[in-house]
């Protein structure tokens, strides 16, 4: 957890900085360029390949995984050496198969997929992003110089405003695989007036937005001061 409030820095000033938080499915956007690749791959291929299936499917899983459960950095730890550890007994044991019983056993696991299937997926998944770029055009946190306003609503009818004097940050990174697709984490935003916080899960780029406010609040206090 990084507090980056009250450091002074020497960047352009900044007049106002806009802050959105994406839902997590923001984060299936590798699947939707991938079913994109393979639609156009498949649409050029006489026959169905199965490792196209197979690749989509892992592709799939990891995308899951991560949109579903956080990977702190001792899990990723855990994770990579449990990993190890196992492809060292695998070839300790000589459990390796050869590329004869890939072969066999493969032909058990086939996976074709037509084009229409990556077709489909990739109009899914961008209806779907697309929406979620839309909607966060209307619902986000805009910090000016003097106050912070949460605009909220298509017309901009609903917004709440709070003073930006006496206000604190805190950036958290609690999933690494989150951080490494779209440098996204958590900002929490705390309002001295009355200690009310305000907890955005995902902010993409959140290290530069964390340094962007921390140029801003900088700037503030050494004009008023």
């Amino acid at each position: 957890m990084e507090d980056y409030s009250g450091k002074n820095k020497n960047f352009a000033e900044i007049d106002e900085i806009i802050i959105r938080n994406y839902p997590k499915v923001i984060f299936f956007a590798p699947l939707f360029l991938i079913s994109f690749i393979f639609w156009i791959i498949q649409l050029f291929l006489t026959e169905l390949n199965p490792w196209l299936g197979l690749l989509w499917i892992i592709i799939f899983f990891s995308n899951f995984t991560v949109a579903a459960l956080d990977f702190p950095s001792y899990r990723v730890l855990i994770l990579i050496l449990g990993v190890v550890i196992i492809v060292l007994l695998v070839i300790f044991l000589g459990l390796i198969p050869t590329l004869k019983q890939v072969g066999i056993i493969s032909q058990y696991f086939k996976i074709s997929l037509p084009a229409e299937f990556y077709m489909i997926m990739t109009i899914i998944i961008g209806i779907i992003l697309g929406l979620i770029m839309i909607i966060t055009r209307f619902d986000y946190y805009r910090i000016e110089r003097n106050e912070v306003i949460h605009k909220k609503g298509f017309f901009s009818t609903s917004a709440e405003r709070f003073p930006v004097r006496g206000l604190r940050f805190k950036i958290e990174i609690p999933d690494l695989f989150e951080y490494f697709i779209f440098k996204a984490g958590r900002i929490t935003l705390i309002f001295a007036k009355n200690q009310k916080k305000v907890v955005l899960n995902t902010v993409l780029n959140v290290k530069k937005k964390a340094e962007q406010i921390d140029i801003l609040l900088s700037s503030i206090y050494v004009i008023k001061d």
